[in-house]
């Protein structure tokens, strides 16, 4: 039987390429979108940030799927704003959806992985995670977030065999990016070692690596950014 992956925002952009790339590998994956790709054996809509929604849907992909050995967290958002001009709500939103929605997702998957002792988590950060950018301050806080709860997660279950960790891209060409985003001036883009934008598709081969590769990797944050951060 093939194992079971669970990805959230695998409707577009990084979700969509993990999900696609994941079937390609022999996976059984199950979606979990706002707008649900109905292409997946299991697609549920859902709102990540809220832990009954996603619980619920978790519960019905189990029954109808089986265990749920993996787990990416790749459902967010993005919006650029001075500090300034960031209000509670927004500040809250972002928050809600990067640091609640994995927490949510996480915690609806984990108590199974810990009993069966297998299981892996990857968590779809940011460079801006790392490096910082201006006009990211909400967007950075929560990547950061996610980081932070990925390396002490990690250190948490590693001794029940699950293993936890995170990819950080770098500006992806994903719908996510506005056709005038500033991350898409060729001047920024000539900033880059690489001189372009990474695609959805290279972050899928990232995660996967940390789904299917070696079982050393615990905690680690991996970063194809195209040279945004060295």
């Amino acid at each position: 039987m093939a194992p079971v992956a669970l990805v959230t925002g695998a409707a577009s952009g990084i979700g969509a390429a993990v999900a696609a790339l994941l079937t390609e590998r022999g996976w059984t994956v199950a979606g979990l979108d706002l707008k649900p790709a109905q292409e997946l054996p299991a697609a549920v809509a859902v709102d990540v940030s809220d832990s009954a929604q996603v619980h619920r849907a978790v519960g019905a992909i189990r029954e109808q799927l089986g265990p749920i050995q993996a787990l990416v967290n790749a459902a967010g958002l993005y919006e650029m704003a001075p500090v300034s001009d960031i209000s509670p709500a927004a500040w809250t939103t972002m928050l809600r959806v990067h640091l609640g929605g994995l927490r949510n997702a996480v915690h609806a998957v984990l108590p199974e992985m810990i009993e069966r002792r297998r299981g892996a988590i990857v968590a779809i950060s940011s460079e801006l995670a790392i490096g910082g950018g201006d006009g990211d301050a909400h967007y950075a806080a929560a990547k950061g977030c996610v980081v932070g709860f990925v390396r002490s997660l990690a250190a948490e279950v590693a001794p029940y065999g699950v293993r936890v960790n995170s990819v950080a891209p770098g500006p992806t060409d994903t719908p996510m990016l506005a056709p005038d985003s500033p991350w898409r001036d060729p001047a920024y883009l000539a900033t880059l070692p690489a001189g372009r934008l990474g695609t959805p598709q290279e972050v899928a081969h990232a995660v996967h690596f940390l789904l299917d590769g070696p079982g050393f990797c615990v905690g680690e944050v991996l970063s194809p950014n195209c040279g945004a951060v060295i």
